[in-house]
């Protein structure tokens, strides 16, 4: 054992047949000879104050389904056998078209989860701790089994002579506040959630509703307020389940005779988190259940917290009486991120898959894929992705060929006489004057930013784009548009003037 606990007197294979004998009594035989006994172990390193121990796995649907379906198992298990700061990274087998006979193919290596993510402090591995929620319809059977541990949260409705069956919260353990990138689109959503997480059910935002576009992280941040509570403990019973689990769940507790159960287990809940509750909309019964379990919990003083893709008043076939309740407490909007928040999603997101990209390509996948957090982050993983496959370096040309068809092209519907137009309207000023020989203070910016708009969306050479300004020469536009890079980095009101031009440029192009 190390200072921090860890075993550093075994080997990776040693490592990987310990964790592997654990799995096999906490899953069935098929699901352990078709998800474990093909990964291999490749290596166990010291990293820092982490002992990582990497598995290969044959390829990336392993990856997506061991992170969906057993990553708690395996996590556990890990740091089980190597110590509290135990690490679990993946080397996955992508396999290539490749002409010749017995090619290698390409791998890339990928941490199970954020190495950072925060430890839930039940660790310790039995037989029950991997038992699922609540199902409307079935229970396991057998003999009374051991008092489980304070962190799981007993069914209230246990029938005599069957088992007691622990409730999962449903949490992503990599969804946390400190994980969201905090900027002005989402601040008053992310000031709130944390206000309700440090006191689930005693502030004026019960219930708390978050409403936005598809792919801003509303998601993540009701998550968040799920995973502060239970890491700092400040509920004994937390639940996370989607409207469509929800309804679900109590269809098949209607079937089986068991509503009344249904109803009982969800009202004994803490902190209640249900996502993307537009669903619930046209669905009567549903709705009915909910609305009563609401006024129980709500009533208790337990945490009511909703996700939506709308404003409440907004979703079609809510009945009036619930929508009343969606707006009894704080409704917050997530919108688009803004350039600096797009770009600090990008870097986080490159340094967690331990990327080494440069800013220039961050910057050039920040400002043009604007609509979603998803959008931005799955382009950099395409990007990762090809950079792999093709054994390329990761540089600006190579983000422009593989990003094309998600880029917005507006190079070829825009003149450099109409970025001209729109800049100066911007600043009201005559036209002539950005091509004029005037060094004054407005119009010098408005003619370094006009010309760097027509660097960045035209195809016109240097030369072409100074003989538009007043016949100046290529070095002119080389330094307007140094000038006006270096202005964005450091002056954050000029970073929102130049998105601002570059959003009337993008109307005027359509």
């Amino acid at each position: 054992m190390n200072e921090r606990g860890n075993r550093i007197d075994v080997t990776a294979d040693r490592a990987w047949k310990e964790c592997i004998e654990i799995i096999r009594d906490n899953v069935s035989g098929q699901s352990f000879s078709t998800w474990f006994a093909p990964l291999r172990a490749v290596s166990l390193v010291e990293d820092g104050d982490d002992l990582k121990l990497t598995v290969q796995l044959p390829s990336r649907f392993y990856y997506e389904w061991l992170e969906e379906h057993y990553f708690d198992l395996v996590r556990k298990s890990v740091r089980k056998v190597l110590g509290p700061t135990g690490r679990l990274y993946y080397d996955i087998v992508i396999e290539q078209d490749d002409a010749e006979r017995g090619a290698p193919g390409a791998s890339m290596q990928l941490p199970a989860r954020p190495a950072n993510e925060p430890v839930s402090g039940d660790d310790e591995l039995s037989n029950d701790d991997f038992r699922m929620s609540y199902s409307g319809a079935s229970f396991d059977t057998g003999p009374s089994t051991p008092e489980m541990p304070s962190t799981a949260i007993q069914n209230p409705f246990v029938i005599p002579g069957l088992r007691r069956s622990p409730v999962t919260t449903n949490l992503n353990g990599s969804y946390t506040f400190e994980r969201f990138i905090e900027g002005d689109c989402n601040r008053l959503a992310r000031n709130a959630a944390l206000a309700i997480a440090q006191q689930p059910g005693k502030t004026q935002f019960n219930p708390f509703l978050i409403y936005g576009g598809v792919g801003l992280g509303k998601t993540h941040l009701i998550q968040a307020i799920g995973n502060y509570v239970r890491a700092n403990k400040k509920a004994e019973s937390i639940m996370y389940v989607s409207s469509e689990r929800f309804t679900t769940e109590f269809v098949q507790a209607i079937q089986h005779n068991r509503a009344s159960d249904f109803s009982m287990f969800y009202r004994s809940i803490d902190l209640l988190v249900i996502d993307d509750a537009q669903f619930f909309g046209g669905k009567e019964k549903t709705q009915e259940e909910f609305f009563h379990i609401f006024n129980a919990l709500h009533q208790s003083g337990k945490q009511i917290v909703l996700s939506a893709d709308r404003p409440p008043r907004d979703i079609e076939g809510i009945e009036e009486r619930l929508l009343s309740r969606f707006q009894w407490g704080l409704s917050a909007d997530m919108q688009p991120p803004d350039l600096e928040t797009r770009i600090a999603i990008l870097q986080r997101k490159a340094e967690d898959d331990g990327i080494a990209i440069d800013n220039e390509i961050i910057e050039f996948i920040g400002h043009n894929i604007k609509s979603n957090i998803r959008e931005l982050e799955g382009a950099l993983i395409r990007l990762l992705a090809f950079s792999t496959l093709n054994k390329r370096e990761i540089d600006l040309k190579l983000a422009k060929e593989v990003l094309r068809d998600l880029i917005k092209d507006t190079q070829v519907t825009l003149s450099i006489d109409e970025i001209q137009h729109v800049v100066c309207d911007y600043f009201d000023i005559v036209v002539d004057l950005v091509r004029a020989k005037t060094r004054k203070r407005e119009v010098v910016q408005a003619r370094q930013i006009a010309m760097y708009f027509s660097k960045e969306l035209t195809q016109h050479s240097l030369k072409t784009i100074g003989l538009h300004f007043g016949g100046r020469d290529h070095s002119t536009v080389i330094h307007a548009n140094q000038s006006v890079l270096n202005q964005i980095d450091t002056d954050h009101k000029y970073r929102q003037t130049i998105e601002e031009i570059r959003h009337k440029l993008e109307l005027r192009s359509r």
